[in-house]
């Protein structure tokens, strides 16, 4: 698209204390510290927090949000595409394809069009919206991934390897215990098994009352019953179990007796991150962008200048100014992404 930008206009976007913030409009975007509004790309803990006093989502993550922030909190929502205008600059969110009601959020105030990515993967996924294009003048894009070893499989590949090893262990008489992150990946997950086999699937509390969330929202998924729900010594031998990371090690874990455990994970493309954490098997599977999709995204934007947060802003950055003749620059945040991705 043609540069509409001058190097005297002050930026649409900039760090603060409280999080990123177009002075703009007077408002934040997934501020990390309790503001007076604050417009959110999706319900991960890193991006919604509690304590503002007015949030602006999208209406596909209008459950989330109400798990994520309470009952009290003000939550307004708004269509994808639909347009509002906040202090002289119109906002709109589209599609993320990172996880239910996920999105990018598009600012444009006096012919400068920038966008805020938030948390996006360009893979397809059952569970949410594809990520859609939205040209800008400055794309703000993450870098979870930012590395050329990251590159992701067919997600119904690694599905069947989840199926694959879950029935090698069923049929060594073991249960099978997959942690992934509660939110997405856990939906994610289920989504892609109903496809390749009707049987049940356990669930952690913190995963099952996330997983009501999409069933909710018309996500088909395969047959899950909270751990709680069953029966006390009942065997799990042949069970397959979703649970969250923060499970591992603890005394929730004893019930499962003989067991076999997994991550799934886009960290998982590293192998020794299995080893190191202690982990059977190691599944890639994740919900942000991989390398080429994070170079794919940064072109189709048409964006002059690109600003990179989280991961490996610095490499992304640099890649894009060397090689794709883009002005880029990491954007410092105090956060990472999610790091159990």
């Amino acid at each position: 698209m043609s540069v509409s930008t001058s190097t005297r206009r002050p930026p649409l976007v900039s760090v603060t204390p409280e999080g990123l913030y177009c002075a703009q409009g007077d408002f934040h975007i997934d501020a990390w510290r309790p503001v007076p509004r604050t417009l959110v790309t999706h319900a991960h803990g890193d991006h919604a927090r509690w304590g503002s006093q007015q949030y602006l989502g999208t209406k596909p993550s209008q459950g989330l949000l109400r798990k994520r922030l309470g009952a009290e909190a003000d939550i307004s929502v708004l269509d994808y595409g639909e347009c509002i205008t906040i202090g002289g600059v119109t906002v709109s969110f589209h599609p993320a394809g990172h996880v239910l009601g996920s999105a990018q959020i598009r600012l444009e105030h006096k012919g400068e069009v920038w966008v805020v990515s938030g948390d996006y993967k360009r893979d397809p996924d059952p569970t949410c919206l594809p990520f859609e294009v939205v040209p800008c003048d400055t794309f703000i894009t993450e870098a979870t991934f930012a590395l050329p070893i990251y590159r992701w499989e067919d997600t119904r590949l690694t599905a069947e390897e989840v199926l694959r090893w879950w029935d090698a262990n069923r049929e060594a008489g073991k249960a099978s215990v997959l942690f992934c992150y509660a939110l997405g990946k856990a939906q994610r997950l289920l989504a892609e098994l109903v496809r390749l086999t009707d049987r049940e699937v356990l669930v952690h509390g913190a995963t099952h009352a996330l997983v009501e969330v999409y069933r909710e929202a018309g996500v088909a998924m395969s047959p899950t019953r909270p751990v709680s729900e069953v029966e006390k010594g009942t065997s799990y031998a042949g069970a397959l179990v979703l649970a969250p990371p923060s499970a591992a090690g603890s005394t929730w874990m004893r019930r499962f007796g003989e067991h076999e455990t997994g991550f799934a994970s886009g960290w998982m493309r590293v192998r020794g991150n299995r080893r190191r954490r202690g982990y059977d098997r190691g599944f890639v599977l994740s919900d942000h962008a991989d390398w080429p999709g994070l170079l794919r995204t940064a072109k189709e934007t048409g964006a002059s200048r690109v600003l990179a947060t989280h991961g490996s802003s610095e490499i992304l950055s640099r890649y894009l100014r060397e090689n794709m003749g883009i002005d880029a620059a990491p954007l410092a945040t105090p956060f990472e992404g999610e790091t159990e991705d």
